[in-house]
């Protein structure tokens, strides 16, 4: 990086007072001193005085304590102290960067030697207080970072101390006795950690630096202290962080949220400048600058929502997620994996399932739409059908309602109501009318990567028909799903938010639904649980919602889902290989049971 040097020389002349104006020497000798100093040619200006040696070394270890992005000089005065010498003050401002500056003031001799003027060299040139044998440190202060607050003021991450635990394997003697205490100490805090895979991570270091076994939160560390602080080739080093409540709390969220955030909630870092004695023990305070803190930044999560949401997955042993949004603001109130999906990516916001007969939904919303049907018109409910002659459709285990009402198809979740439905159906129905609810809008949400789904216009009869019920080519996400059950429950599409202050981009703005078509869809959901596939959410509330069953892969194994909305909130439940809707349905009861 270049430096760059500013000079300023200040020439007065008081009568009486022995001040000059045209000193033959010294007013250069000083300005040329100060440009090689503020340009980092430390062995210039130390060449330029009386002890080269000396003040280079000195020089040198001032700059490299600094690190300085530049340097300003001001000659402030230069006094004659009789016919050979000059005393010139001078005042230097150091720019250490991230505006950051350190000025004061400080005094030297320039002597004529024989017909050359030179600097007379002390170490307090650089600094008043710079003692021979003496240097300088600088250390930063950072500011414990500001909390990360749900939409309540509840800490989401709030600032932690945290100790890390490091082995030097070259300090440890019987490493293998070693890394098996470590092994068996922090095993309990983190399940990967074992001895083997603290010896693969040892053996991967440099010999002699230290590995880095774990990060625990104090109290975890305070609690395995006594079992591990006196291990040969162990060390400790402590730092404050922000951490959630716990170590998977908001695992698909927080990580990303903490990321975007850094800067903000980092404040403004402070430094201090000493003097340290040869030992490095200091000496006395120079200078410092208190860090400023920064302000808390609030997100749309509400911990109380998530820690349902979280509970709720936590007791399936298949994969399992949750979603939930607020209709009416679109907030992002919880996000919610279980072990299982965890090991299989961000399912929750990416991951593309066929959406199974929540779908529903959409086809019920476009039938309406289309004029052709109302929620009380009778239709057939077979067993199965044949659509164009070429694909049978089942309703599970071939259930037979004769001929019910559009309403009542919808509760049993009859298959073969629905993809009769869509033969007449215009290619472009279904898919605009999913994206009126929002599955297949794409959102740039800071912090976060998220896809809706996929609705494609099909022209093949037997694939509109398979689309109607969710087993086409239609694909959505859990999150792609809680937005139709926020869209239909509002009435539009509201436009997903996570961190205030930081606007969610869409790549368009559909136009919502006509009311007369979406009212009757909200009773029909309504109906679901009144007396369809989803009577385990009666004792919740208004709960208005649809199931699915989605096939995958050969056809055999089946995903389990459950869509819908109470008041302000909305939600997508799915269970992979669930088999059945049940289990979804289960974890939204528990969701709803304990959630605000």
């Amino acid at each position: 990086m270049r430096l760059l040097a500013t000079i300023t020389v200040v020439l007065v002349t008081v009568s009486g007072c022995g001040l000059f104006t045209s000193e033959p020497g010294a007013p250069e000798i000083t300005n040329d001193f100060l440009a090689k100093l503020a340009s980092g040619d430390v062995q210039g200006a130390a060449g330029m005085t009386d002890n080269p040696n000396d003040a280079k070394e000195t020089l040198e270890k001032f700059r490299n304590a600094l690190k300085p992005e530049g340097l300003t000089s001001k000659v402030d005065q230069i006094r004659k102290n009789g016919e050979t010498a000059s005393e010139a003050s001078v005042t230097l401002d150091w720019d250490l960067g991230k505006s950051r500056h350190w000025t004061y003031s400080t005094k030297f001799d320039v002597r004529q030697e024989s017909d050359t003027w030179k600097v007379h060299w002390q170490s307090s040139l650089a600094h008043p207080k710079l003692a021979p044998q003496q240097s300088i440190r600088l250390t930063e202060l950072k500011p414990d970072p500001a909390p990360v607050l749900d939409r309540d003021g509840t800490p989401l991450l709030a600032p932690e101390r945290v100790v890390s635990v490091l082995l030097v394997a070259k300090e440890a003697g019987d490493v293998a006795a070693v890394t098996k205490t470590l092994a068996d100490a922090l095993n309990p805090f983190d399940k990967a950690i074992t001895q083997q895979t603290i010896a693969d991570g040892v053996a991967k270091t440099p010999e002699g630096q230290a590995y880095q076994v774990a990060a625990l939160r104090d109290p975890d560390y305070q609690t395995v202290k006594p079992k591990i602080y006196e291990l040969p080739g162990v060390r400790f080093s402590s730092q404050t962080s922000l951490l959630a409540p716990s170590r998977t709390f908001g695992s698909q969220v927080l990580p990303a949220v903490r990321k975007l955030v850094e800067n903000d909630v980092a404040g403004g870092a402070g430094f201090r400048i000493a003097t340290v004695d040869a030992q490095g023990t200091e000496i006395d305070e120079l200078h410092s600058k208190a860090p400023e803190p920064a302000k808390a930044v609030n997100v749309a999560l509400s911990r109380a929502v998530q820690t349902a949401a979280e509970d709720a997955v936590e007791p399936v042993q298949q994969p399992t997620i949750l979603v939930a949004i607020q209709p009416s603001t679109g907030d992002i109130l919880a996000v919610a994996q279980n072990d299982p999906a965890d090991a299989q990516g961000a399912l929750a916001l990416t991951g593309s399932f066929p959406p199974g007969s929540t779908m529903k939904a959409v086809s019920a919303l476009a039938a309406i739409q289309s004029g052709k049907v109302t929620a009380d018109t009778p239709l057939p409910c077979p067993g199965k059908t044949t659509i164009d002659g070429r694909r049978i459709v089942p309703n599970s285990s071939e259930f037979d309602k004769g001929t019910i009402p559009l309403r009542s198809a919808f509760a049993f979740s009859c298959n073969t109501t629905f993809a009769q439905l869509a033969v007449d159906m215009p290619a472009d129905l279904l898919p605009n009318s999913a994206l009126s609810l929002g599955l297949g809008v794409d959102f740039d949400i800071a912090g976060l990567t998220t896809i809706t789904g996929s609705v494609p216009a099909a022209t093949d009869v037997v694939e509109r028909a398979e689309d109607a019920f969710g087993q086409g080519k239609v694909l959505a996400s859990p999150f792609g799903m809680a937005l139709v059950g926020a869209s239909i429950a509002k009435g539009s599409m509201p436009v997903p938010q996570l961190v205030r202050g930081k606007e969610t981009k869409a790549d368009k703005q559909p136009a919502p639904p006509p009311a007369a078509a979406l009212d009757p869809v909200r009773q029909m959901m309504r109906e679901v649980v009144d007396y369809g596939t989803a009577p385990q959410l009666k004792p919740y509330g208004d709960v208005r919602g649809k199931t699915g069953t989605a096939q995958f892969g050969d056809g055999v194994h089946s995903h389990g889902w459950f869509m819908g909305y109470r008041g302000d909130l909305a939600f997508a439940t799915l269970v992979l290989s669930g088999e059945t809707s049940t289990p979804a349905v289960e974890v939204a009861a528990r969701f709803l049971k304990a959630v605000p």
